[in-house]
C-alpha cells in the first residue's frame, strides 16, 4: 500500500516561508508526475504545482514566482519551497499525482499539512 507523508507545515506570518515535504513510501515514484494540492476550509481542492519525473514543473497562477517544486527520487521525497506567504495560502497541502488525461489520482490522500499564514 503507498502511502503519502506531509510534513513542514506550520503557522507563518505574511510574508514568511515555509517547506513542505511528502515522503512517499510502497511506491516506485520515480516514474510519475507528482503534485501539490490544497484544500482551504469551504473551498475545493486546487492544484498548486506539479513536476515531472524529469524535473519539469508547472505552477498555478496565484503562487507562480512564489513556491517552488522540487523532487529528488532516490530519497523518494517532493518538497514544495513556499515563499511570501499571503493568508489567501493558509489550507492543508496535500502532495499526490494525477493520471495524465484524467481526474483520478494514483494514491489515496495522506493527512496533508496544515499551514497557516497569519496576517
Amino acid at each position: 500500500q503507498v502511502q503519502l507523508a506531509e510534513s513542514g507545515g506550520g503557522l507563518v506570518q505574511a510574508g514568511g516561508s515555509l517547506r513542505l515535504s511528502c515522503a512517499v513510501s510502497g511506491s516506485i515514484f520515480n516514474i510519475f508526475e507528482m503534485g501539490w494540492y490544497r484544500q482551504a476550509p469551504g473551498k475545493q481542492r486546487e492544484l498548486v504545482a506539479t513536476i515531472t519525473n524529469g524535473g519539469s514543473t508547472k505552477y498555478a497562477d496565484f503562487v507562480k514566482g512564489r513556491f517552488t517544486i522540487s523532487r529528488d527520487n532516490a530519497r523518494r521525497t517532493v518538497w514544495l519551497q513556499m515563499n511570501s506567504l499571503e493568508p489567501e495560502d493558509t489550507a492543508v497541502y496535500y502532495c499526490n499525482s494525477q493520471i495524465p488525461g484524467s481526474t483520478s489520482y494514483r494514491y489515496n490522500w495522506g493527512q496533508g499539512t496544515q499551514v497557516t499564514v497569519s496576517s
